[in-house]
């Protein structure tokens, strides 16, 4: 008899021995893909755990010279000592911090493009900006709060008479008065706006191109009030140039025990601060940001780096990431309320 023709028998399965080879291919080719997540964790791995590698650099998205520069410099210094590789800071200013930002965004998230940056750049401009060219919360990867200082409420003490803030409020409300910012969107600006809301006073803003010309008119008469950073306005209070009134912080600062803190001098929820920030782009795995972060809280927590923050006026925060997470939504939606209350627009 002639051997059958027939096709091999259905295994138990259903399958042919056919599909039962080409079942056979599938898993041997399907093996290399299932490995790969495994590979790309170690290989992700092996690049977080070599880091830093080569230079690091970080972009301060302001002039050289300014608060989140000096800061970041320090910062920087520090952590190149102790990771043994360059760890250079490029200034990129421009429309209040975006340009800088905005090439922090388009970088690879890989630990060597980071920026520091201050309150306008992490929160002030998404709340004041609605076509803000970058998102700060989901095109950056938050690191940490690094330092942060008081704003100082200061008067020019040859036109106001006020020494307290109720004898200020009511001076306010009697009299025709402006205060200067160092430009629209930035602490001093919001904080004044703020003021003006819970005090239920009118003041003409004039703002600006930075904190040295708002105060030089301030001492000249220009204005009558400004909300100055603590480090920046000290020099001026200690020479009689300027008075102060109250300062923002929870409590008295060391550096000026007469002044009243906010609550203090009877505004209730006026707790402020002027502070900064260290992140890069989005998508940075997560070992990779704990070991950057675990090099600038030890560069910043550094007995010269904490020195020089107490000389100019700030105190080192060095928050953990998901603090800085919570801390940077509330900022946001605080600023937020005020820009909207006020009708505050760019300018």
């Amino acid at each position: 008899m002639r051997k059958s023709t027939m096709p091999p028998a259905m295994t138990g399965s259903g399958a042919t021995g056919l599909e039962a080879q080409e079942s056979r291919l599938g898993r041997r080719a399907l093996l290399p893909l299932l490995a790969a997540p495994a590979f790309l964790s170690r290989r992700a791995w092996a690049q977080d755990a070599a880091w830093p590698s080569r230079t690091v650099t970080i972009i301060v998205p302001f002039a050289p010279g300014s608060s989140s520069d000096i800061v970041g410099r320090a910062m920087a210094g520090e952590m190149a000592s102790s990771t043994g590789k360059p760890i250079v800071v490029e200034n990129r200013p421009g429309a209040t911090g975006e340009l800088g930002a905005r090439g922090v965004v388009r970088s690879a998230p890989d630990g060597y493009t980071l920026m520091h940056a201050p309150i306008s750049t992490w929160a002030i401009n998404v709340a004041l900006r609605p076509n803000l060219g970058y998102d700060p919360v989901g095109q950056l990867t938050g690191i940490m709060q690094t330092v942060r200082t008081p704003n100082v409420l200061v008067v020019n003490p040859r036109q106001v008479p006020a020494n307290d803030l109720p004898s200020f409020i009511a001076w306010l409300k009697g009299n025709r008065a402006s205060y200067s910012s160092s430009g629209i969107g930035s602490s001093d600006h919001l904080t004044a706006e703020m003021f003006k809301q819970v005090t239920g006073t009118d003041v003409a803003h004039v703002p600006y191109s930075g904190g040295a010309p708002a105060t030089t008119d301030l001492i000249g008469g220009t204005v009558q009030m400004s909300f100055q950073n603590l480090g920046s306005i000290l020099p001026q209070i200690q020479d009689g140039r300027v008075k102060p009134i109250l300062i923002t912080s929870e409590a008295r600062n060391a550096l000026l025990p007469n002044v009243p803190a906010a609550g203090e001098a009877g505004l209730s929820d006026f707790v402020i601060y002027s502070w900064q920030a260290f992140g890069g782009p989005a998508g940075m795995p997560p070992s990779l940001v704990a070991k950057i972060h675990a090099a600038a809280a030890a560069a910043l927590r550094s007995a010269d780096v904490t020195r020089r923050m107490k000389e100019i006026g700030f105190e080192v925060v060095a928050s953990r990431p998901e603090e800085f997470a919570t801390f940077q939504r509330e900022e946001i939606a605080r600023w937020r309320r005020v820009v909207q209350a006020g009708n505050i627009t760019p300018g």
